[in-house]
């Protein structure tokens, strides 16, 4: 079930109103006497209150919180979540979902004692940005316990005219990706659980959960979050700014590498270097003419993660034009240059020292193929096709209304 706008209301309105506006709105958009919510703090409302406050002021009956990586207060790293038990802004009682899933996330939930579930969550459109799969494990769990789930929509911050990268196999799932969805997906957290209710939820939960979507008004696919009038507030404590998120679905492979992704500095996901990096690299990436990105030659000191407190070089991606710009490609010719620069030292990071898992850049791709193509040695222009190309991408998932709820083009390759 959707609900959402009259078509007119949202052409014309502007700014993009959210889910939880809607709902604070009209209280009666969702079912339910003890409503949980999962959520964290980047579910505000347009004067940077919080959801959770507007949502019980308006009548709304939430009873309990549910909080993903990061926390619902964001207080901790990446790999990590809070640990408290009673929310201490709202008094409400606080049930940790981070890597829960399954039974052990049902038990949760019936131990909370509520009887209907909504979602308040800034997404970034990228594959392996956890707050989706936190939503896709709920959304499980809702259906196996046969409760209500309800998605206050928000934008899509990267737009939703665009997927690129290839879809996740199946035995490359994980934490950072649960089902085949391409890398940048290029959707709104509302239409993707649309999607995965009606493609990997039923397997997962014996049949599709109880799912209403409350849409946006005056959000269009050809958006960014800075055409929508709302508070940018950081989606995670290393996403600071919407360049991060911009260039995330690329240079989070990074994370996957002995680079540092710049965790540690004020421009994460936008500064990547190493100890063995020079200048050569800036020069050859910015011989390679990519389309809407340009690469400075930097310095710069983390001051944790990968090699705090040592002086790095490496390169600062800077977006030119964002209609343009591919960040999965992007990162791609990164990772080739490297190679042909830096082929003694460049390499990958294991999920476990032991090697018993797949390399972690195998999950954040998807598969194994990028890690073979760039760490062999071998011609990658099949791949960078592959990772620039609307096949398999969005126009055989994400075409028809059944998925999307927004106007504009489907998400299509730049």
């Amino acid at each position: 079930m959707v609900d959402h706008a009259d078509p007119e209301d949202l052409a014309v309105h502007q700014p993009t109103s959210t889910g939880a506006e809607r709902l604070r709105a009209q209280p009666d958009l969702i079912r339910g006497h003890r409503i949980g919510l999962i959520t964290n703090y980047t579910a505000v409302m347009p004067d940077l209150s919080p959801t959770v406050d507007a949502l019980r002021d308006a009548g709304v009956p939430i009873t309990a919180l549910f909080g993903p990586e990061h926390g619902v207060g964001g207080t901790v790293q990446a790999g990590e979540s809070e640990s408290a038990t009673q929310d201490p802004d709202s008094g409400l009682p606080l049930y940790d979902t981070y890597r829960r899933s399954g039974r052990e996330l049902d038990e949760v939930l019936r131990t909370s004692q509520v009887d209907a579930l909504a979602v308040d969550l800034q997404d970034i459109g990228t594959r392996f940005y956890t707050y989706i799969w936190t939503m896709y494990d709920m959304l499980a769990s809702a259906a196996r316990l046969g409760l209500p789930f309800t998605i206050l929509d928000r934008p899509n911050p990267i737009s939703g005219q665009v997927a690129e990268g290839p879809l996740l196999e199946p035995p490359f799932a994980s934490f950072v990706g649960r089902a085949p969805i391409p890398l940048r997906h290029g959707l709104t957290i509302g239409e993707l659980a649309r999607y995965l209710n009606a493609t990997t939820v039923p397997a997962a939960a014996g049949r599709p959960a109880d799912l209403t979507v409350i849409t946006m008004h005056g959000w269009s696919r050809s958006h960014y979050f800075d055409n929508t009038g709302l508070p940018w507030v950081m989606p995670s404590v290393n996403i600071p700014t919407l360049d991060s998120a911009l260039a995330y679905p690329g240079t989070g492979l990074f994370e996957g590498t002995n680079l540092s992704e710049g965790r540690g500095t004020t421009r994460p996901f936008e500064l990547v270097g190493a100890p063995y990096v020079d200048a050569r690299w800036a020069a050859a990436l910015n011989e390679r003419n990519l389309p809407g990105v340009r690469f400075r030659s930097v310095r710069f000191s983390p001051t944790f993660h990968k090699y705090a407190g040592e002086t790095l070089r490496g390169v600062q991606l800077h977006v030119t034009d964002r209609s343009t710009f591919a960040p999965v490609r992007t990162g791609v010719s990164m990772l080739q240059t490297l190679r042909e620069l830096y082929p003694e030292q460049f390499g990958w990071r294991a999920v476990n020292p032991e090697g018993t898992h797949p390399d972690f850049v195998d999950l954040l791709w998807g598969s194994d193929t990028l890690r073979h193509v760039i760490g062999d040695g071998m011609n990658p222009e099949e791949l960078l096709l592959l990772a620039g190309s609307r096949e398999p991408v969005a126009p055989a998932l994400w075409a028809g209304t059944e998925i999307l709820l927004y106007p504009g083009s489907s998400p299509t390759h730049p």
